[in-house]
C-alpha cells in the first residue's frame, strides 16, 4: 500500500477517564499528543443537565481551542438518563415519554458540538423491549426512524453531523443494519467502532473502512476479541490495527479517530500515552511507510468541521 498525504489523528474518549476532572484529562491529552477528545457527555465530564450548561460549554470550547484539540460528541453514557437502568431510555424504549427524554438528550447533545465546533455527534438506536416487533417496518423500526429523523434534521439545522454507531445487541448491531437505516433517514452519516466488526462477524473491520468510506462521520478503533463486546487497548484483543488503519490512511479520512476505552479509567495515566504510540506504531506500519519515516502533518482537519 503506497503512503497516503496525511498521518490520522486520534482522540481519547473521556468515558475512559473518569477519575480524572475533564480540565485535567484535556490537559493530558493534549500533553500527550492527541488531536482531539470524544466528550462523552455525562455525570462525571460536562453534565448537560446541570446549570449554566451554554455559558460552561463557551468555556470548553476557548479551553479546546487553546490546547488544540478538535472534538466529537459522544452520548452514550451509562445511568444519566435513569440512574436505575443502563442506557434506557432509548429512541425505541415503548413509553412515548422515554423516548422524548432521549430524544431532547440528544438534541442537547447537537447544541453541545454546535457550541464546541465539533466534527459529529455519535448517538445509537437502543436495545428493543422484550416482545417488540423488530422486523423491518414493524413497530421498534418506525419508533427508531422518527427518532433519527427528528436527530438528524435538527443536526443539520445547527450544522453539525449526525453520525449513527451500529452496537452489537441493539436495534441496529451491523453496518449492513446501519444502510436500511440511512436508507430511509437522508444525511445520516455511519459512526464506525471497528471493533465492533469483529463481535459480530458480518465484516473485517478494514473492509468496513474500504466500504462505508464515503458515509464515514466518525470512527474509533479500540481493539477487542472475536465474538466478545469487550473494549480493549490496543493490542489486547485481536483487532488487526495496522490494516484498519492503512485502510483510513488509504480513503484519507480526516476526521478524528478515536479510542474508546471505559473499562481502564484507573490507568488512564499509562493507557493514554502507551495506546497513542501504539497507533502510531501500527499506523507506520499498515500506511507502508519506510522505516523511521515521520507521520507526515498534512491531513488536518476535515473540511466543514465545526
Amino acid at each position: 500500500m503506497t503512503p497516503s498525504a496525511g498521518r490520522l489523528r486520534y482522540a481519547y474518549n473521556t468515558n475512559g477517564m473518569t477519575s480524572h476532572r475533564l480540565q485535567d484529562a484535556l490537559a493530558l491529552l493534549a500533553d500527550t499528543g492527541y488531536d482531539g477528545v470524544a466528550l462523552t457527555v455525562d455525570v462525571a465530564h460536562h453534565d448537560p443537565f446541570a446549570p449554566d450548561l451554554a455559558l460552561r460549554t463557551a468555556a470548553l470550547a476557548r479551553r479546546l481551542d487553546r490546547l488544540g484539540l478538535g472534538s466529537t460528541v459522544e452520548t452514550g453514557a451509562r445511568f444519566l438518563l435513569d440512574p436505575r437502568h443502563k442506557h434506557e431510555p432509548t429512541l425505541v424504549t415503548p413509553d412515548p415519554a422515554g423516548r422524548a427524554r432521549r430524544l431532547a438528550f440528544l438534541r442537547l447533545c447537537v447544541d453541545i458540538a454546535a457550541g464546541l465546533g465539533s466534527e459529529a455527534v455519535s448517538f445509537w438506536a437502543g436495545v428493543p423491549a422484550a416482545g417488540t416487533d423488530t422486523s423491518p417496518g414493524g413497530t421498534a423500526w418506525c419508533r427508531l426512524v422518527e427518532g433519527v429523523r427528528a436527530v438528524t434534521a435538527y443536526a443539520a439545522e445547527r450544522g453539525v453531523v449526525a453520525a449513527f454507531e451500529p452496537e452489537p445487541g441493539m436495534l441496529v448491531g451491523t453496518c449492513a443494519d446501519w444502510s436500511r437505516l440511512a436508507a430511509l433517514v437522508p444525511g445520516l452519516r455511519l459512526a464506525l467502532d471497528t471493533g465492533h466488526c469483529l463481535v459480530t462477524g458480518d465484516l473485517a473491520p478494514d473492509q468496513a473502512v474500504a466500504r462505508y468510506a464515503g458515509d464515514l462521520g466518525a470512527v474509533a478503533v479500540e481493539d477487542m476479541p472475536y465474538g466478545r463486546h469487550e473494549h480493549r487497548a490496543p493490542g489486547e484483543g485481536d483487532m488487526n490495527l495496522p490494516a484498519v488503519l492503512g485502510a483510513l490512511r488509504a480513503v484519507r479520512y480526516a476526521r478524528l479517530v478515536s479510542l474508546e476505552l471505559s473499562r481502564d479509567a484507573h490507568r488512564a495515566d499509562t493507557l493514554v500515552r502507551s495506546a497513542l504510540e501504539a497507533l502510531r506504531d501500527a499506523e507506520h506500519t499498515g500506511a507502508g511507510d519506510p522505516p523511521g519515516t515521520p507521520v507526515p502533518y498534512g491531513a488536518g482537519a476535515p473540511e466543514g468541521a465545526g
